[in-house]
Formats: C-alpha cells, structure tokens, sequence
C-alpha cells in the first residue's frame, strides 16, 4: 500500500488560526512533515503569513492588508472570530521571518511558502520574490516557493530556489503544457480536478501535492494514484489513522 506524505495546510488550521505560529507549530508538534503557509507583502513590503488580501475573515476588520504596514498590522489580530470566538484574541500575524526562526528549531521538517497573486499584482512579481527569497535562501531545501503565478516560479529560480511548486488552477491542456515547460519538482491542484482513470493523470518530473483533504481513506485512494503529498487542515486528525501515521515525522 503507498502512504502518502501529509502536508498541514495553512499549519493546524482545524484547531487554529490558519497561518499562525500557534497553527503551524501544533502541526509540527503532531508529526507534519510539511507545512504550507501563504505569503503577502505588506505596503512597507514586509513579508507576512496571511491567505486573503482582504482581511475581514481573519481578523474581522474591512481592510487590506497589502494597504497596511507592518507596525499597523502589529494592532490587527489573526483571531478567526467567527470560528473561534474570542479564544485566540490578541494572536498576532506572523512575519515570514518569525515562521523561519520557528522552523530553525524543526531542521528535519520542510515548508512550503506559497506567494500570493494579489501581492505580485500590486507590487510586482520580480519585487515580491526578491524580498521573500532573501529570507529562505539560507533554508535551502527546507523551505520551497510555490505559487499559482509561473513568472513568479521563474525568478525564484533565477535567484536560487532549490526547489519549486506550481499550483494548476485548472485541469485542461493549457494547464498540462505549463506544467510540462515549466517542469516544477511539485505539482499541486485541487483533489476534485483530478480525474479517475490514473493514466489521465499527468506524468513529469513533479511530485503531485493534492488540496484540501480530510479524510484519511481519501488520501490513501490518492496515493494510490500515484499522488505523494496531501494537504490537509486536519493534520493531527489525519494522522491519528493507524496507516498515515506510519508516516509522520518524529523529533525534530
């Protein structure tokens, strides 16, 4: 039987703020290989952990945060209210170089850093990927850029990247001729864009990462597959499966 490789998808994010400290290290704690956690820039361009460019789901408050600088976004909390209440009130925004000097103390472990359109839209994909690889060159493999957007994929390339990832947003040709020039060492997509037949499914280079998964038998019929990564939000829970848990990371 193939296992596959789980991955927490924005950190333990069933049990936390998504894209929080808190969230990535439980995920760590429960034995996730991987993390995924997305990246915006801030207006003073500070790289920070945050999914949306509008901030009203995750903080409750009707701003954007690519408006904001990073000592404004410090009065903001990532609390996810409507989920949680009040019981993650005052949890910060993480900067990507906090989430770094947490994944210092997890050597053993990678993340992947996904770079979001709507900062490289605003502020340029060649000024965003320059800033964010800055910070994870010295990581090396540890930390690999991943991103919808190929000319960002392109230039963290240029400057270093040992690694790349590319998120397919649909599943046509189109889709499978950028693939197949851009030759990404992970490939990721939608678990419903997949299609059933195994031989459809596009052979390269790639390693496949499939989102967002949480249900253990689902992910081992993907696997199956041929599919060596899943994301999930439900890491702890996931792996608490007597076969996925074979798996998982132990120590650091």
């Amino acid at each position: 039987m193939k296992i596959p490789q789980l991955v927490a998808h924005r950190g333990h994010a069933s049990h936390y703020p998504e894209n929080t400290l808190p969230a990535i290290e439980s995920a760590l704690k429960a034995g996730a290989c991987y993390v995924e956690v997305d990246i915006q820039l801030t207006a003073d361009g500070i790289p920070v952990l945050f999914h949306d460019d509008e901030m009203q789901r995750i903080t409750g408050q009707p701003q954007r945060i690519t408006q904001l600088n990073a000592n404004q976004l410090s009065h903001y909390s990532a609390c996810e209210a409507q989920r949680f209440g009040s019981k993650f009130s005052g949890t910060p925004i993480p900067t990507l170089a906090e989430l770094l000097t947490l994944l210092r103390a997890w050597p053993g472990r990678q993340a992947f850093i996904e770079i979001k359109e709507e900062s490289t839209k605003i502020f340029g994909s060649e000024f965003v990927v320059e800033k964010i690889m800055r910070q994870l060159t010295p990581f090396g493999a540890q930390c690999i850029p991943i991103s919808y957007e190929v000319a960002a994929l392109e230039v963290a390339r240029t400057l270093g990247a040992e690694a790349i990832g590319w998120v397919a947003a649909t599943w046509d040709e189109a889709s499978q001729q950028t693939a197949n020039q851009l030759a990404p060492d992970y490939l990721f997509t939608n678990h419903t864009r997949l299609p059933d037949n195994p031989d459809d499914i596009w052979r390269g280079p790639w390693q496949w990462a499939l989102y967002e998964v949480t249900d253990p038998m689902l992910a081992l019929s993907l696997a199956a597959k041929g599919i060596a990564l899943i994301e999930t939000m439900a890491i702890e829970a996931m792996l608490a499966h007597p076969t996925l848990k074979k798996r998982a990371c132990r120590g650091v």
